[in-house]
């Protein structure tokens, strides 16, 4: 069930998103955000009344200047800024699209022409065999002239199936596109499916791999739990069972670290729900202290609507052993449960998370950059996650459309 009463930090975060991202509408932004159209708009043009700035085309998702292609001065220096940023983003990004098409063109003239493939002479034979007599292209070719029959019979089932894995490539291309270049060949199969799409998840791996495109890779992760030898001890009520009946009976948390420029950090806490994977809760600060995972908490209750009965999975962090955060889950109606000493596997479903988190958002880079690009890009990816992220574990529907289907079929025992 979507969150109705928004914090002043994600309303910033939207409003953020919104008005660094060059051509965007407020039906797009909303879309990964999982909120209304109506409410991303007044929240920006709130915060630009705020801040001075004239108010744009909001009936047109504010990008009426940026189709235009030239954008108008605007009498507010900060705005005449964000502009030209946004112009020069553009500039850059056609050039990197026409290095592209250039490189592409080189790749296609070395294939074609720097080879000698056996099939490809017979090809040759072929297509000449008009103009010149067969037997003499089979022999200046050095190929047997009734072989060179074979191949050719196949030749018209070859060049639809060819076409046909250009059209498939083009289709995951873009799916690809789309999930930020995260997907592998699991999640576009499933999402050629859904669209209605038959196909087998071996040929969508094959023409990946034929069309270099990939998912990306797992990168070396930092320690970020420290445990408290003086925390009482709580007992495991997981016992590395990560699953749940319903949405709202288990939920799970850690804490991990958003590395940025010059060697700094952020640290993420995040809340996530057994049943569905939903990300209910997080926080993200400079710090590791206490507040870090209450706040995640408060936002998990928040989202839930509260938390009365619930049981909460952490590590054996100070954070999570704190008599802070044991009070606050005594507020909440919430029973403590920890893991192992020392044992990752017992709260291996957010350490696969987290992973799959920095996997996605960095794609190879080092950092994230500066820290308001950093939470703006994690901001934008636990968004989408939720509303829009296929979860093999969900049997790759979105955390919200798991949950959904799982109230609809509630709705229809009951009835």
């Amino acid at each position: 069930m979507a969150m109705k009463d928004y914090s002043d930090e994600f309303k910033a975060d939207a409003v953020a998103l919104y008005e660094s991202t060059h051509g965007a509408t407020y039906k797009d932004i909303a879309a990964d955000l999982g909120i209304n159209r109506a409410t991303l708009r007044e929240w920006v043009l709130r915060d630009r009344e705020r801040r001075g700035i004239a108010p744009v085309d909001a009936r047109r998702g504010g990008t009426t200047q940026a189709r235009a292609g030239n954008p108008a001065a605007s009498a507010d220096p900060d705005e005449r800024i964000r502009q030209l940023e946004a112009r020069v983003a553009e500039l850059e990004a056609s050039e990197r699209k026409l290095a592209t098409e250039r490189d592409i063109l080189r790749e296609a003239a070395k294939y074609f022409a720097g080879g000698d493939e056996l099939v490809s002479r017979f090809q040759f034979v072929h297509d000449h065999r008009d103009t010149y007599e067969v037997k003499r292209l089979c022999q200046v070719l050095d190929v047997n002239r009734s072989s060179s029959y074979k191949p050719l019979s196949g030749a018209d089932a070859r060049a639809v199936r060819r076409r046909e894995d250009q059209a498939l490539a083009e289709q995951i291309r873009r799916i690809h596109t789309e999930s930020g270049g995260a997907y592998g060949s699991p999640r576009v199969t499933a999402e050629l499916r859904a669209t209605g799409t038959r196909v087998n998840h071996k040929r969508v791996a094959r023409v990946m791999r034929t069309h270099a495109i990939a998912g990306v890779r797992l990168r070396r992760r930092l320690r970020t739990t420290v445990p408290d030898p003086t925390a009482t001890t709580v007992a495991d009520l997981f016992q590395r069972d990560f699953t749940a009946p319903e949405p709202g009976r288990k939920y799970m948390g850690d804490i991990t670290y958003l590395p940025l420029a010059g060697g700094e950090f952020l640290y993420l806490a995040t809340v996530l729900d057994c049943f569905s994977r939903k990300v209910v809760g997080w926080s993200i600060a400079d710090h590791m202290r206490t507040d870090l995972v209450a706040d995640a908490l408060r936002m998990a209750a928040a989202t839930r609507g509260g938390l009365t009965g619930a049981i909460f999975h952490g590590d054996h962090g100070a954070q999570y052993g704190s008599r802070a955060f044991a009070d606050l889950c005594s507020d909440l109606g919430v029973t403590r449960s920890m893991g192992t000493v020392g044992s990752s596997e017992d709260n291996a479903a957010c350490e696969s998370f987290h992973a799959s988190l920095k996997r996605e958002t960095l794609q190879g880079a080092r950092d994230f950059g500066d820290p308001a690009t950093c939470r703006r890009t994690v901001f934008v990816w636990l968004t989408r996650y939720n509303t829009r992220r296929r979860h093999s574990a969900n049997g790759h529907l979105s955390p919200n459309d798991y949950e959904r289907r799982h109230h609809t079929a509630k709705l229809t025992l009951a009835a």
